[in-house]
């Protein structure tokens, strides 16, 4: 237990990655930045993976930024180019992973924090757990790429009055931002993260991945060419077994509807001839 960043992989395919610095809030040194770097980067190629969730050990905090005590002794431009390099790269290569990716928020989210929630896909938030990108508290940007993503995620404007505010947001408020998917009973951000992955993880991989795909695409190409990329994406799926075995089904309930119809009807004809 002495690894700052834990990683799970269960035989559905659902993997969880953990913060785990509890007694500092499980903020990030720099040797837990290189780790989190090298686990998502393994991530990439992994068939076998279908969801990840991040959270945070123990019950006070997802992660609580950079750890100053220790970034405050590297304090040159170069340093900092440095580690934003790191993170900032990891988390662009969270963005990119083919799955969904689950944010399980069941404490303080705050500066870096901040950061990686806003690179997943989607978020679960603790109803006591706090949101804030607070970076400007501490004269500074955000540098892991958390302008963009906000801007993305709740427009301009929003994105400029939160990144200027620098305050601490309660669950609910970060709920009506666009910024959490869903808010929880207190303690149960990471139940309910997994009960998500496993509705995700029970449908075919490739549908779950195609999805991602054409919404990605939608985000980062012109108009026409992310309808080009979602047209690419329908024609293998119709034509793969999973596709296949669902009409089956369909067609099957089908018979036995028609069938059944026309069993009662003929039931009904004779009652009414009787």
């Amino acid at each position: 237990m002495n690894e700052t960043i834990l990683l799970d992989k269960q035989s559905n395919g659902i993997v969880t990655i953990t913060f785990n610095r509890p007694q500092s809030l499980n903020a990030l040194d720099l040797a837990s930045m290189r780790r989190f770097a090298q686990v998502v980067t393994a991530l990439q190629d992994d068939e076998s993976v279908r969801v990840v969730i991040l959270t945070g050990a123990g019950d006070r905090a997802f992660c609580s930024g950079g750890d100053l005590v220790e970034l405050s002794r590297h304090p040159t431009e170069q340093d900092a180019l440095d580690f934003i390099t790191v993170m900032g790269d990891a988390l662009r290569t969270l963005e990119y992973l083919p799955v969904p990716v689950v944010a399980a928020i069941n404490g303080y989210a705050l500066g870096g924090g901040s950061e990686i929630a806003v690179a997943c896909d989607m978020r679960i938030i603790d109803e006591k757990a706090r949101l804030g990108f607070v970076q400007l508290r501490m004269a500074l940007t955000p540098g892991w790429g958390a302008g963009q993503r906000l801007l993305r995620l709740v427009g301009y404007t929003r994105a400029l009055n939160i990144l200027l505010h620098g305050h601490v947001m309660r669950a609910p408020e970060a709920q009506n931002l666009g910024l959490a998917n869903k808010v929880v009973d207190q303690g149960k951000a990471l139940e309910h993260a997994w009960h998500l992955a496993r509705r995700i993880a029970d449908h075919p991989p490739a549908v779950v991945r195609g999805i991602k795909r054409l919404l990605r695409a939608g985000l980062e190409q012109p108009y026409d060419e992310a309808l080009q990329t979602e047209r690419e994406i329908f024609p293998p799926l119709w034509a793969a077994e999973p596709h296949l075995e669902a009409v089956d089904a369909f067609l099957d309930r089908h018979r036995r509807y028609e069938q059944e119809k026309l069993e009662r009807q003929k039931q009904q004809s004779e009652e009414d001839n009787a």
